[in-house]
């Protein structure tokens, strides 16, 4: 089993200086603190940014995709500024997910509901239920079937069927 990581495998490169406290604590120059003090300085984003380019999201995705990540989009694109950039885009990720989840329950619904094997056509599912087991010692043995006549078997639905 793989192991996940941030990095994706690659060698995390250390980008911050005296990250931890302990090395922090051990001495730092006037000038270690001066680097620090920018590095931190320099990690708080403008209120401008982040920068949207233009013509991004179009060379990002096809005009195919584009066309039907559109619904989700004009739904989601107002609540960015409501729940920031990223819960925007997990809730609209989710629920795109979920509105599939659903349309294929209700294709299959769909599907095992008016395409069911009967005797009018040649396909279709054919979907049976198990019976009952009923031993020696349950109250209903024996159990007489309901099928007396060989008709019964394999009718399909021909028997109870209005014609």
């Amino acid at each position: 089993m793989a192991q996940s990581s941030d990095t994706s495998g690659v060698k995390a490169f250390p980008i911050e200086p005296f990250k931890h406290e302990r090395s922090r604590l051990a001495g730092m120059t006037d000038a270690d603190r001066a680097f620090r003090k920018q590095w931190l300085k320099d990690q708080v984003l403008a209120e401008s940014e982040p920068l949207t380019v233009p013509g991004y999201y179009e060379a990002r995705y096809n005009p195919i995709r584009r066309l039907y990540r559109l619904p989700l989009d004009t739904l989601f694109k107002p609540l960015v500024p409501l729940m920031g950039y990223e819960s925007a885009a997990k809730y609209r990720w989710f629920t795109g997910k979920f509105a599939m989840a659903l349309g294929a329950v209700y294709v299959t619904w769909y599907y095992f509901k008016y395409n069911s094997n009967d005797w009018t056509r040649k396909g279709g599912w054919r979907v049976s239920s198990r019976k009952e087991m009923v031993t020696p010692l349950n109250p209903q043995f024996p159990v007489v079937s309901e099928k007396t006549v060989g008709a019964d078997y394999a009718s399909h639905g021909f028997k109870n069927s209005s014609i």
